[in-house]
């Protein structure tokens, strides 16, 4: 199915969109270092099938307007530019999709507005309180973690652009030359790399460090973060950067779960398991 690429004006900002069919929406968000690209598959598939299946780039990301000040980066923010995207495609409720930073947007578009998303699916992106008591409580979870401090830094985008990329591509477990190519050329737009890196930046969930107590500035409620929207969580278990400490008490936070783990997929799931992606939403979605 042929991909229609358009700028979307929402919350301020101009964003890229790549968008297949007609039909409920079904809104996909990627995750850092990512961009649209990710979901590509996806978007034929679901396009192809009955849906408006669309994939922003993120604020900040690829061909997407990117604010320079941190603060543009808050959660607040994001939450709305969500909103205010799926709103110029359907007055609806949606089905929204989500992996790593997009999905602690999808999880805080959830918490906070329920009343207009009709499923959320989240792939390897820890539900926001669980995340908050692993990186306060749990050591090897801070270990996995630690790379974060460093992306906050000045010199993240230095450190990350050496070599081609090199440090950002080795990340990934399996990567074709298109993709590899296609990744640089998305992280070489001007700002583009800064704008992904300030969503660490801007986040108060962080490893605490000697000199800063990080996550242990905060003190959250478990009430506060429940979700009452039926949800499916597809989980990689050799993610390395996200423990399996992070799905446990899941079912506490989200009543309507349907968790799924995949033992031999890691944090790019979507790359790595597509078809078996595909297959847990469809089934998920069924009806609608």
């Amino acid at each position: 199915m042929t991909l229609v690429h358009e700028t979307v004006a929402a919350n301020g900002l101009r964003f890229h969109v790549a968008r297949a069919g007609e039909g409920p929406l079904m809104l996909f968000l990627h995750g850092f270092p990512e961009y649209w690209a990710m979901w590509r598959p996806l978007l034929e598939h679901f396009g192809a099938r009955g849906w408006c299946a669309a994939a922003p780039d993120l604020r900040g990301y690829n061909l997407s307007e990117k604010p320079a000040a941190v603060e543009a980066y808050r959660a607040k923010h994001l939450i709305a530019d969500v909103l205010a995207l799926a709103a110029r495609y359907t007055k609806d409720k949606f089905v929204l999709v989500a992996h790593d930073w997009g999905g602690a947007v999808a999880w805080g578009v959830a918490i906070q507005h329920p009343d207009r998303l009709q499923k959320l699916v989240m792939l390897n992106s820890p539900h926001p309180y669980l995340f908050w008591r692993e990186l306060c409580d749990n050591p090897a979870q801070q270990k996995a973690s630690e790379y974060m401090n460093l992306f906050r830094l000045g010199k993240a985008e230095r450190v990350l652009s050496e070599n081609g990329y090199a440090r950002l591509l080795g990340a990934f477990s399996d990567l074709d030359e298109d993709a590899r190519k296609a990744l640089v050329e998305a992280w070489s737009q001007p700002g583009a790399l800064t704008g992904g890196l300030n969503y660490y930046r801007a986040s108060p969930l962080y490893p605490p460090t000697a000199d800063d107590p990080g996550p242990k500035k905060l003190q959250l409620k478990p009430e506060d973060f429940r979700v009452r929207v039926p949800t499916l969580v597809v989980w990689g278990e050799r993610d390395s950067a996200l423990l399996p400490g992070c799905l446990d008490g899941l079912d506490a936070l989200v009543p309507d779960l349907k968790l799924v783990r995949v033992p031999e997929a890691s944090h790019w799931i979507a790359r790595e398991r597509t078809d078996l992606v595909i297959r847990e939403i469809e089934a998920f979605t069924i009806g609608r």
